[in-house]
This record gives structure tokens, C-alpha cells and sequence, in this order.
């Protein structure tokens, strides 16, 4: 199977995904306890009123017909009114959504980029001191919880030493860049307003690492496992005897063999960290979307928390394709098996 029927069969799979995802969501909003309706006009409204807001939300149609008028709106933007802000969810999910994809992203970024030379080295030096430090930086990272490291991140480089800012995306005073991609880092450097970039970097900083330590931790080990695996093959031992430096036949073929388990992981990771980010934005105050889910389920607005699902959602099949994609172009040999 060449690649190009490889990446049309995976896209092809991922169709009835998403759509079997948008019925088991819209099923879920539908048993959640609650009257959304009595939820909008109070404890003081009339048996008339909520009846005829009933009828104008189509509650009072069959469930397949309620399923199929949701689904349309969906797909052109509207996804309801927030009960909490009166405005569209669309909208208010587009307008927080940028400032937590950055933050996954950036913290992504950074627990992939730190867990990859980590886990090489104590990989290649089994039972070491290298191995022994990365265990306990494992067992650390798994087994804290994200607001707690966030707290104890605010007391030492905020309270005690003074070093980065306490919360939100921007420091008083400092202007947010001219709006293209709607996140700080990229908007600033395209704007050339490198005191914006450097001062949106250091507000994240701290939720980045509380966010993405268990992450780190869990790449890290599983890199470590797979080296380990690989010092024993053939090939190595080969390369080895060849004479080829270390560091290449660790860096270039070991990892590349043992990288490919890890993608799983990695793609998981970005929908598990958009989905756990809020205990972490609601402790440095960020203004994403995962604390407007929080606040979404604090006051039960059913259609703010049914959006922050389909958006996460979303996320978690997109890149469940992507991991798919590299795993064909790293290892021919799923696209054999396929």
C-alpha cells in the first residue's frame, strides 16, 4: 500500500469516529440531570414561559429530530447561547481556545524536547546514576498533582525569588500583538514586538512545566524502556563494531526505531493536556477554554459544556490521525499490515 492510500484509508476511518463522538456527546447532554430551560429563566418563570422556550429550543421535538437540528447547527457555528455569558458558545470558545492551545502546545513542545535526550541517556546507561535520577524525576512527575506543583512553582519563583510573573498571558501595561494566529508567541515575533515575546515566554514558564510534568515524566520512561530494547539488537551491535560513534548510532538509528511506540503517547497527550488543563489555568488564571469549561460545569451550562467536549474531542481524533501518518512514513511496515 503506498503512502498517499495509506493517509486516504486512515482519513477515511476517522469520519464515522467523529461522527459517532457527536452522538454519544449530544446523548450525554441530553441524560445529564438538569433542565437546561428552567437553567435560563429562573426558578421564577411561568409553566407558560418555559414551555414556549422549550419549543423555541426544538426540546420539545423527537430525540433523532433534536439530533439532526443540533448537528446542522454545529456545523455552521451555532452551537447554542451560554446561559453565563449570553453569546454564542462558538464564539466564546474561539475566543478562549487560542490561549490554551498555546499553552498545550508550548507545553508539549517542551516535555517532548527534555523527555528525548532523558530518556536516551538513561536508556543507554541501565542501572547508572543517570537511570536512578530519571526514575525519581519520573516518580515525581506521575504521582504530583498539577496544582500543586503550580502552587509550589508560585511560592519559589514568584513569592520568594521574584523571578516570573504570577498569572495571565501578559503582563499589566503590556499590549497584546496585532491579532493574526491569536497566540502570543507567534503574533509578537511576527509583529517584531520582541519585549511582548519575551514577556508572553515568561508567563508561561511556570504553567507550562506544572502542566506538563507528568508527561515528561511518562515519555521519558517509555523512551528509556524502548533503548533499552534496542541495545540488544543485531543492528546495534553491528554499528558498534564498526566503529560508528555512539552518539550516532544512538541518536539516528536507536531512536528513531524506539520513537515510533512513543508517538501513541505523544498524540494522546495533546488532547490530555487540552482537557486537563484547567485545574492549572485556574490556578495562574488563564484565560482558556478549559477554565471556561470549569466555570461551564460550576453553573451548568449545558451547550458551554457540551462545545469544550466536542472541541476536546475533536482534538484527540485529529491527532490520533496524525500519529497515524507518522507511524506509516517512520515504519513502512504498518502500511504493509494495513
Amino acid at each position: 500500500m503506498s503512502y498517499v492510500d495509506y493517509l486516504v484509508r486512515r482519513a477515511l476511518q476517522a469520519v464515522p469516529v467523529v461522527f459517532g463522538l457527536s452522538i454519544l456527546i449530544f446523548l450525554i447532554s441530553r441524560v445529564v440531570p438538569g433542565d437546561p430551560v428552567r437553567l435560563a429563566l429562573g426558578p421564577q418563570a411561568t409553566q407558560e414561559q418555559v414551555t414556549r422556550l422549550r419549543r423555541e429550543m426544538g426540546l420539545n421535538q423527537p430525540l433523532p429530530e433534536q439530533y439532526l437540528d443540533w448537528l446542522v447547527g454545529v456545523l455552521q457555528g451555532d452551537w447554542g447561547m451560554s446561559l453565563r455569558t449570553n453569546n454564542n458558545v462558538f464564539s466564546d470558545i474561539v475566543g478562549r481556545l487560542p490561549a490554551t492551545l498555546e499553552l498545550t502546545l508550548v507545553t508539549l513542545f517542551f516535555a517532548v524536547l527534555l523527555a528525548i535526550p532523558f530518556g536516551v541517556v538513561a536508556g543507554t546507561n541501565k542501572d547508572r546514576w543517570q537511570d536512578h535520577l530519571s526514575r525519581i524525576v519520573a516518580l515525581f512527575g506521575v504521582s504530583m498533582p498539577r496544582f500543586w506543583v503550580a502552587i509550589v512553582l508560585q511560592m519559589i519563583f514568584v513569592v520568594t525569588l521574584g523571578l516570573l510573573p504570577l498569572s495571565g498571558r501578559l503582563s499589566d501595561g503590556v499590549a497584546p500583538p496585532p491579532a493574526v494566529t491569536h497566540l502570543y508567541l507567534v503574533d509578537s515575533l511576527l509583529a517584531g514586538q520582541f519585549g511582548t515575546f519575551v514577556d508572553a515566554a515568561k508567563h508561561l514558564v511556570l504553567p507550562a512545566f506544572a502542566l506538563g510534568l507528568a508527561t515528561l515524566a511518562q515519555v521519558m520512561r517509555l523512551i528509556r524502556s524502548d533503548m533499552i530494547d534496542e541495545t540488544k539488537k543485531d543492528y546495534v551491535l553491528a554499528a558498534q563494531a564498526y566503529g560508528l560513534p555512539s552518539n550516532l548510532i544512538e541518536y539516528k538509528y536507536m531512536l528513531r526505531n524506539a520513537f515510533t511506540s512513543s508517538l501513541t503517547v505523544i498524540g494522546l497527550a495533546l488532547g490530555f493536556l487540552l482537557g486537563n488543563a484547567f485545574l492549572v489555568e485556574i490556578v495562574f488564571a488563564w484565560p482558556g477554554m478549559a477554565r471556561y469549561g470549569v466555570q461551564a460545569i460550576l453553573y451548568q451550562d449545558f451547550n458551554a459544556i457540551v462545545g469544550v467536549t466536542i472541541v476536546i474531542g475533536i482534538v484527540f481524533v485529529t491527532t490520533n490521525f496524525a500519529v497515524d501518518l507518522l507511524y506509516g512514513y517512520l515504519d513502512p511496515r504498518v502500511r504493509l499490515e494495513d
